[in-house]
């Protein structure tokens, strides 16, 4: 099972902010387990900490912001995206201003910060939300759609589509995440010169220039005008009759801004609050539909809180019923478990054919067969005991009792022909031959029970 992961150390960055055009200092430091990401504005008094969550954006116009009790900071994908690629889960982000610095305009920075300090593993699994079925948002007023669907890893198409000869039709694809630092991170994000006067009369982009961003000229204008525009950025006079990118370095890759635009999804995205295994397909994509998208994700995920294992029948078992019984002295009619699919160091999961033919359902009901409760704690507690006895030599000569069951709800019936997917995991380490374990029991998607529960390792007489 993978791990949760955050910074070996902290690191600072400094520079102008994108649309305030002040001078900023932004600092990652290492997180506890749990903690994911926040925000602190330290130069405010209480210095009040933001979470970076979906819920809390409350701004879109070219850029990401994030907002708590009226204290703001924006352009924060950038950062959110490099973290997130990272594959870190907690960060404490110090920032002594109302939005991070916008640097050349991409990642780069930020990765090649993250690849000096390094990546520390922790001890909490990583918490993956895994997409199961396609989900779909679309915004019929601008075109823009984003589609996920299921997928072993996170994966993303963009497709980005303007009305400018310059800047017409375009694509990036990321399949693997470890390639974000080559691909994507150092993707500079983009404008149009007839959007610049709007956006500086909405007071945005104060700190905009040719070095922190792509700026595309594809509608001819005077020279008037467009010496006007120039003093206005503080950049040199040019010729209003050649059109195409302005900026000072030249494109990395053909298709930077469809590249860039990928950039801003993964940073809002990592909004979610988990990572997610699936494949992202993005058409003509912005910060709104990123971010209406990320909410849309956070109410599945609370909807379905626990989620079910991913359980393939074509899959050979990791443990089958001879090897089960090698470990457990259960025999019909009480061994309640029929394979094992999946195991790490502190999980384990199992599965249950449930039939009619079970001996329990003839008296309980006759009329309306149901599992009872009891039986599927009992065969929680059996696969937690594989998970237990896997773990020590020689488990042929031990056996697992209950010492204690806390927390149990059953929250649906469970009847014949229902396939039972049995969640177990360590809570806390067995010391002194005692395990505490949390158990969940699935039916498709849905929890049917849940229990804690404390058991002991004894040896056999």
């Amino acid at each position: 099972m993978l791990k949760q992961r955050t910074l070996k150390g902290s690191f600072s960055l400094n520079g102008k902010g994108l649309h305030t055009g002040v001078n900023l200092t932004v600092t990652f430091n290492p997180a506890p387990e749990h903690h994911g990401y926040k925000i602190q504005r330290i130069d405010l008094d209480d210095q009040p900490i933001i979470d970076a969550v979906a819920e809390n954006v409350v701004e879109t116009t070219r850029g990401t912001v994030l907002a708590k009790n009226e204290v703001k900071v924006s352009t924060v994908e950038h950062a959110m995206a490099a973290l997130y690629a990272a594959g870190i889960d907690n960060c404490l982000i110090q920032v002594n201003g109302p939005e991070f610095p916008i640097l050349d305009g991409s990642a780069k920075a930020y990765v090649e910060c993250i690849a000096r300090v390094g990546i520390e593993e922790q001890s909490a699994p990583k918490d993956y939300y895994i997409i199961k079925k396609k989900i779909e948002f679309r915004d019929d007023k601008t075109g823009s759609s984003i589609i996920v669907l299921p997928d072993d890893r996170f994966s993303i198409n963009t497709l980005i589509s303007y009305d400018s000869a310059i800047l017409s039709n375009q694509f990036a694809t990321l399949e693997n995440m470890e390639d974000f630092p080559n691909e994507i991170a150092c993707a500079r994000t983009f404008v149009f010169v007839r959007e610049i006067e709007p956006l500086l009369g909405y007071g945005l982009i104060k700190g905009g220039d040719l070095d922190n961003a792509i700026v595309i000229y594809e509608k001819q204008m005077t020279q008037e005008n467009y010496d006007k525009l120039a003093d206005i950025m503080n950049v040199p006079h040019m010729d209003a009759s050649k059109l195409g990118y302005i900026n000072h370095i030249p494109l990395v890759w053909p298709n930077e801004p469809a590249r860039h635009k990928l950039l801003d999804i993964i940073g809002d995205l990592a909004l979610i609050g988990k990572p997610i295994k699936g494949r992202i397909i993005a058409t003509r994509p912005g910060h709104t539909i990123n971010n209406k998208f990320a909410r849309q994700i956070r109410k599945e995920i609370k909807i379905h809180e626990i989620q079910a294992p991913v359980y393939n029948c074509n899959e050979p078992p990791l443990m089958d019923v001879n090897r089960i019984r090698e470990l457990l002295p259960h025999r019909y009619p009480f061994q309640l478990v029929d394979k094992v699919i999946e195991m790490g160091a502190n999980y384990i999961i199992g599965v249950k054919n449930v039939t009619s033919n079970e001996p329990f359902f003839q008296g309980h009901f006759p009329e309306e067969p149901v599992m009872p409760g009891v039986l599927q704690i009992e065969a929680m507690a059996q696969v937690g005991g594989l998970l237990v006895l896997n773990s020590i030599s020689e488990p042929e000569k031990y056996s697992t009792y209950f010492l204690k069951i806390d927390n149990v709800k059953f929250r649906q019936k469970v009847v014949p022909g229902d396939t039972l997917l049995f969640r177990v995991e360590m809570i806390d380490p067995i010391r002194r031959g005692i395990s505490t374990m949390r158990g969940y029991v699935f039916v498709g998607e849905k929890i049917v029970c849940e229990a804690e529960f404390m058991a002991q390792i004894v040896k056999n007489k």
